[in-house]
Order: structure tokens, then sequence, then C-alpha cells
């Protein structure tokens, strides 16, 4: 690294050709970049260990596309809409009807269709 330090009226400073001063700039954001990652693998992986469910991609890309949350966590879990009403006590109708969007769901239906799922509730609550 070609550097030139030179004394100033507020201090020393060093003077390098450009190109070196881009690509140590460059480094510098990249360190950023991997803070900040590792900060939300950190994140993730205490959420992880305080028992937050783990979703497969193919869930979350379900997601992504607009699939109703209830039915993909409901499929995810191996469960029938009858299964899930005998376990909710809410009726297997309520449940299509939730799924299907005909209906958005009271809190408590899906505080207990979560309960069932396993799931955190913000999962089944659109936003």
């Amino acid at each position: 690294m070609n550097v030139r330090f030179q004394k100033t009226a507020r201090g020393e400073i060093a003077i390098l050709p450009r190109k070196e001063y881009e690509a140590l700039a460059a480094k510098a954001a990249e360190a950023d970049e991997d803070a900040g990652t590792a900060r939300i693998v950190a994140r993730a992986r205490k959420e992880i260990a305080a028992g937050a469910p783990l979703l497969p991609k193919q869930m979350v890309d379900r997601f992504t596309k607009g699939e109703n949350p209830v039915r993909v966590l409901r499929e995810w879990r191996d469960m029938t809409q009858l299964y899930l009403s005998l376990k909710t006590g809410l009726s297997q109708g309520y449940i299509s009807d939730v799924e299907t969007g005909r209906r958005k769901g009271a809190a408590a239906a899906l505080r207990r269709i979560a309960d069932v799922l396993k799931v955190p509730l913000d999962l089944l609550v659109s936003a």
C-alpha cells in the first residue's frame, strides 16, 4: 500500500491513492454487512432456542405467494380441517371459511388455532 502521512493543524492525516482508498472502503462495507448478518443469525438462533418454530423454505415460499397461513401451517403439521376442528372446538366449516378468506377469523379463534398448530399467533394474522 502506497500511503503518505502529512501533519496538519488538526493532526496527522494519511494520503493514499484513490484505488487503494476505494478497496479499503469496500472491505469496510463488507465488514459492516458481515456484522449485520451475524446479528440477524444470532437473533434467529436465540428465537429458535426459545422455542420459535423453524419453518421449511417451502412453507415460507407458500406464504410469500399469498397462500392462507392457516392452510399452509395446517398442512405442514399434517392435519386435516376436521382434526383441527376437533382440537380447537371450532367447526370445520369455520376453519374452511378462514382458509378460503370468506372469514378473517376472530382473535380468540386464531389463538386456539395457533396453539394447536404450535406456532406464534402473529404467523396467522395478516398485516
